[in-house]
């Protein structure tokens, strides 16, 4: 059976994995954002504390997928629980690094301004520093997702969902008939997710930053 025989008689099941790998990427990421933000927010005007904030999850970021996953199944047992918690704890080292340097980069003859017209700290984070940091936590975001996707594959080892279901099962039957192509399939899968999700990155940021900033 050639490769496109193979994904003709598999798409419904192809197109229910990649769904899955989607959600559970796109899922991860808003959590990883959430919890990245609030860090580089809480952390980015000492200097110690933003680096250690860097430092830890950059040291998350060290410990292999499949040694985190298999760490965790004892503590939250198999399926979607620990694929979760992994995702989202090796989703925060780009976001946190990023929002700590956009942060901490934004002028500060601004800030001044905003607070010289009477705005509040909470007004001055959300309206002036947040919006002029955007575009570095979004390329921050892209990065991180781009990471995610491969490693979501992984959470096949758990019985996690996703595309890593069809490259496990291909890996595991080598030799037969159409090992290569599940493993082709899982594969590009992730590939094609991987294209799609940066295009709507992308598209974001058109939509969200402005010219003037882009530029």
């Amino acid at each position: 059976m050639s490769f496109w025989e193979y994904v003709g008689s598999r798409h419904a099941q192809l197109l229910t994995d990649a769904a899955q790998h989607a959600s559970a990427v796109f899922q991860c990421m808003v959590a990883a954002t959430v919890l990245g933000v609030a860090l580089g927010v809480a952390t980015y005007r000492t200097e110690w504390a933003g680096n250690l904030a860097t430092t830890a999850t950059s040291t998350i970021l060290t410990v292999p997928s499949l040694a985190l996953i298999g760490l965790l199944i004892p503590i939250v047992g198999l399926g979607v629980a620990p694929t979760v918690i992994a995702l989202t704890l090796y989703g925060l080292l780009p976001v946190v690094r990023n929002a700590i340097v956009g942060l901490r980069g934004v002028d500060a003859t601004l800030v001044d301004a905003a607070r010289g017209i009477g705005m509040s700290r909470a007004a001055q984070l959300l309206r002036v520093e947040l919006p002029l940091a955007w575009p570095p936590i979004l390329t921050g975001i892209r990065v991180a997702t781009q990471m995610l996707m491969g490693i979501a594959a992984i959470a096949a080892f758990a019985s996690g969902p996703g595309l890593g279901n069809e490259i496990f099962r291909g890996i595991a039957s080598l030799g037969s008939a159409n090992a290569l192509n599940q493993v082709l399939s899982g594969t590009l899968g992730i590939v094609v997710l991987a294209l799609l999700f940066d295009a709507a990155y992308v598209l974001i940021g058109r939509l969200t930053i402005p010219r003037g900033i882009r530029a």
